[in-house]
């Protein structure tokens, strides 16, 4: 029984990983872009574009970091 749901567990993983989006670099510069222009909030930006808000602020650090 135990095996059954680890062979599960690891299937989910796979698709998820395959199915992951990939975005581009200009698609993340235009993310992070509008966000700090603030016209509406980074949850709501988020939201729209199906990323997690943690992304959005790791992909903020590393756009700032590589402005220096």
């Amino acid at each position: 029984m135990a095996e059954k749901k680890e062979n599960a567990e690891a299937a989910v993983r796979t698709i998820r990983r395959v199915t992951r989006k990939k975005y581009s670099a200009e698609e993340k510069v235009r993310i992070v872009l509008e966000g700090l222009r603030g016209e509406t909030s980074i949850a709501g930006l988020c939201r729209r574009e199906g990323i997690p808000t943690n992304l959005y602020y790791r992909w903020s650090k590393d756009f700032l970091e590589a402005g220096k």
